[in-house]
């Protein structure tokens, strides 16, 4: 080892030299590893910052994220209470909570949605019309089509509760319309052949009463050629002497005898007349038979018929009224079917009508 470089061995100069340079190879050194160590802090400064920044981003993120899930999840309930309550009121509650949706795909199908509820609503207000139409002239056959080309346009899920009501009331209507039809035919039949009994009837009147004429005719001649001889071959006696036959002289007048003959007008029979006259003159004085005239009968009126028209509940008759046609009854019975009270019971309950002969 050289002796220079031992420390010991240095001169006085040379140590305050040496100490110098050991003081700033000291100070170099102290100072590196303070910079060291500040440079180490800043950096650990900073990726605490970024590393704040990074959670920051991520908690905002993962709220964007559950906000969105929240908005989606509040638009799906009002959509469903829209599709099963599809009010003006819940239909815009719906649409307004969609605008808060983010999710461009989940938005455009809750648009989507939103625009079948209209549609649907749609439908069945033409439904309704097109029943309510048919029920106010139930014979009328296009509209009966017309309404229920409009029921089956409901293929909606929700719209079958609707659609089975509306069924209901159509084959109601229906019902009602060929029952009317049925008692408008069974009418005409009856008063075609109440006609044709009426008709029989007044012929074979006719018939009777011209026979009855012939007999009187007949009668009214033997009748008065007795009287006629009783007149021409009397006799006068006289008391306590002989009795003279003789002959009265004068003219024999012949008989008129004349009969009314019979009308028959309507249900009415109305009887004969017959007047007889006889006149005997001879030479002593008259004598004068007059027959009198004899009315005829006039017949009872036939049967009324009256209609038991009914409307009834599961069964039990619950609404009648007596009528004097079937157009006054078909007239009742509609406007029974048709009140709000028998609609709200269609709901719940069978209803049935018909009309009787009493």
């Amino acid at each position: 080892m050289n002796k220079n470089l031992n420390p010991l061995n240095w001169t006085k100069k040379q140590q305050i030299i040496g100490g110098a340079v050991a003081i700033v190879l000291i100070g170099g050194v102290t100072t590196g590893i303070v910079n060291h160590a500040n440079h180490q802090a800043k950096e650990r400064k900073i990726e605490a910052l970024k590393n704040k920044k990074i959670k920051f981003c991520k908690a905002r993120a993962e709220k964007a994220k559950q906000l969105e899930k929240s908005n989606q999840a509040g638009s799906k309930k009002l959509l469903d209470i829209a599709e099963k309550t599809p009010t003006d009121k819940n239909i815009k509650l719906a649409e307004d909570s969609i605008l808060k949706v983010k999710n461009a795909e989940v938005k455009k199908a809750f648009d989507n949605q939103v625009v079948g509820i209209k549609n649907r609503v749609k439908l069945e207000n033409e439904a309704k019309t097109a029943i309510s139409n048919y029920q106010k002239d139930a014979m009328n056959q296009d509209k009966y089509k017309t309404a229920q080309q409009f029921v089956n346009k409901l293929t909606s899920s929700y719209s079958k509760g609707l659609k089975d009501s509306l069924n209901k009331q159509l084959a109601t209507s229906k019902k009602q319309a060929d029952d009317a039809t049925k008692a408008q035919q069974a009418k005409s039949e009856s008063d075609s052949k109440a006609k044709a009994t009426n008709t029989n009837k007044e012929q074979s009147a006719s018939t009777g009463n011209a026979t009855n004429n012939n007999a009187n005719v007949n009668t009214g001649t033997d009748s008065q050629s007795t009287v006629n001889n009783d007149v021409a071959s009397g006799s006068n006696s006289y008391g306590g002497g002989s009795q003279n036959n003789y002959s009265q002289g004068g003219s024999n007048t012949s008989q008129n005898n004349t009969n009314s003959g019979s009308s028959n007008q309507g249900q009415g029979n109305s009887g004969q007349n017959n007047s007889n006259s006889n006149t005997n003159t001879g030479g002593n004085g008259s004598n004068s038979n007059n027959n009198g005239s004899n009315g005829g009968n006039s017949s009872q009126p036939s049967h009324v018929t009256k209609y038991l028209a009914w409307v009834s509940v599961d069964g039990v008759r619950t609404y009648t009224q007596l009528c004097n046609s079937v157009a006054e009854a078909n007239s009742w019975t509609y406007g029974i079917l048709h009140s709000q009270e028998i609609i709200n019971l269609s709901f719940d309950h069978t209803i049935g009508n018909g009309l009787d002969n009493v």
